[in-house]
């Protein structure tokens, strides 16, 4: 039996373009939106440098998502870009993928997006705050909202390992909720809140870039390679905000017809995210004076702006917003990255059980072993540092795996291409001179938490290099 019949008979094609399409918004819109935006204004000071940052992440992120169209029409199985890196280079770039993956890129966003839904909870019910230090040995404290992080990560496991049709459910409800309630709060932003004399003292001097000091506690203009390096670290936000729209290609094996529905659900997946999060921007600004933006009370801008349209208790309508938005957002990584583990499991290149399936024709172990380890990084607590290591291999992987569509191009030319990637060569040639950009001012500018990412992601050579060599000995 061939490995695509083991898994056409095994994986269901059960899900559709809407499925796909709800999988890449839900997955998209956790809590950045309501947050990032406070400390994107802190660094640049600006109505028309906030609104140009989420313009840039949004085209790229598009760009992205139309080229990986024509790697996901090429190889429509499980796996989406862990194969695709594979096909590309070799096994060992593929490897590195996935043990960054595991390590750090989906169960650190799933701890992240896990504490997020946590401190909103706090709102509705204070005993779960993360104030609230329930155990205490050494430095290391246990908070409730810890514990709440971790016990919505089992529970989406759990219905996610009853079977894929469990999370499509959920899936398509809370995506549907987030889509209707973002945008219900921006056309009530703009109804109710918006003042012109706001807008236009917002935008009277709209390009020139400012950034906050809190040493000195003083605005100073910025510009030249300050202003690029206040960019870059801006976009750490709203790039993370913007990311996790490739969970939809580790899932090609569920997905009808996945050599067209795959492709689609990525661009109108990131367009709908992409409008929605230009939108809520331009309404912080109609709503908003610049600095109740950037000194928003611990950056939730979102709760701010409910303040001013619907009062007192706006702070509660976007707790719940937020809570309907960070579940749906996890119940899509924690189905998505599963399919990663059982890739690479039936590759010989992670724990073997990852590569069985279980009764509900599910990879049941990676949703374990995801599980253990994203609740072991909610103990972290340390949400900040983990945006940036994350995004720094995040941006190297997507870098690596669009160039590859130019590798492809000459290493397999007569291979069936259902889709191509739209504008190419000048639109992936002009994300990748981005995203490097972005890449080396992090790397420059954030050593310590980026410089650790790359180290995470390069201690997995060695561990793939001993794991090849037990596999020989065994063998």
């Amino acid at each position: 039996m061939t490995e695509n019949e083991h898994e056409d008979k095994h994986l269901k094609r059960e899900l559709g373009l809407l499925d796909g399409t709800m999988l890449v918004v839900g997955s998209m819109i956790g809590s950045g939106i309501f947050i990032v935006s406070a400390g994107i204004m802190q660094q640049v000071g600006s109505a028309g440098w906030l609104t140009l940052i989420w313009v840039i992440s949004g085209l790229m992120t598009m760009i992205a998502a139309v080229s990986y169209g024509e790697l996901s029409a090429m190889f429509p199985k499980a796996g989406g870009q862990y194969v695709y890196l594979k096909e590309a280079y070799n096994e060992l770039v593929g490897f590195l993928y996935g043990w960054s993956f595991f390590a750090v890129i989906q169960t650190g966003t799933i701890a992240a997006v896990g504490v997020a839904f946590a401190k909103f909870a706090a709102y509705l019910y204070p005993p779960v705050s993360d104030q609230n230090i329930l155990y205490e040995i050494g430095s290391f404290k246990l908070n409730a909202a810890q514990l709440v992080s971790i016990a919505i990560i089992i529970l989406l496991t759990y219905i996610n390992s009853r079977g894929v049709k469990n999370g499509k459910y959920i899936q398509t409800i809370f995506t549907v909720a987030k889509i209707a309630s973002l945008f219900g709060l921006i056309i009530f932003g703009f109804i109710l809140a918006a003042k012109a004399e706001v807008w236009d003292a917002n935008w009277a001097d709209a390009w020139t870039a400012k950034s906050f000091s809190k040493d000195t506690g003083s605005w100073t203009v910025i510009g030249g390679s300050m202003l690029f390096s206040a960019v870059a670290a801006s976009m750490v936000g709203s790039l993370f905000s913007s990311d996790a729209w490739n969970g939809v290609t580790f899932i090609s094996g569920e997905i009808k017809r996945p050599e067209r529905n795959v492709g689609l659900s990525l661009f109108f997946g990131t367009l709908i995210v992409t409008i929605i999060y230009i939108s809520a921007n331009l309404m912080y600004v109609a709503v908003m004076p610049l600095d109740a933006i950037a000194f928003a009370p611990s950056e939730r801008v979102a709760v701010e702006a409910s303040q001013y349209i619907f009062g007192t208790t706006g702070t509660y309508i976007i707790a719940i917003m937020i809570m309907v938005s960070t579940f749906g957002c996890n119940n899509g990584l924690i189905l998505a990255g599963a399919r990663v583990y059982y890739t690479m499991a039936k590759d010989g290149l992670f724990f073997k059980k990852a590569a069985s399936l279980n009764k509900a024709s599910v990879p049941g172990w990676g949703l374990w072993f995801q599980c253990i380890w994203a609740s072991a990084l909610c103990l972290t607590g340390k949400y900040g540092d983990l945006l940036d290591y994350v995004m720094i291999i995040v941006v190297i992987f997507y870098i690596l795996t669009i160039f590859g569509i130019f590798i492809l191009r000459r290493k397999m030319p007569d291979a069936p291409r259902p889709y191509k990637a739209f504008g190419y060569p000048v639109l992936p040639l002009i994300y990748i001179i981005l995203a490097t950009a972005f890449c080396v001012a992090l790397l420059k500018d954030k050593t310590d938490t980026c410089g650790w990412g790359v180290l995470i992601m390069l201690a997995g050579i060695p561990v793939y290099y001993l794991s090849k060599r037990n596999a020989k000995i065994r063998g």
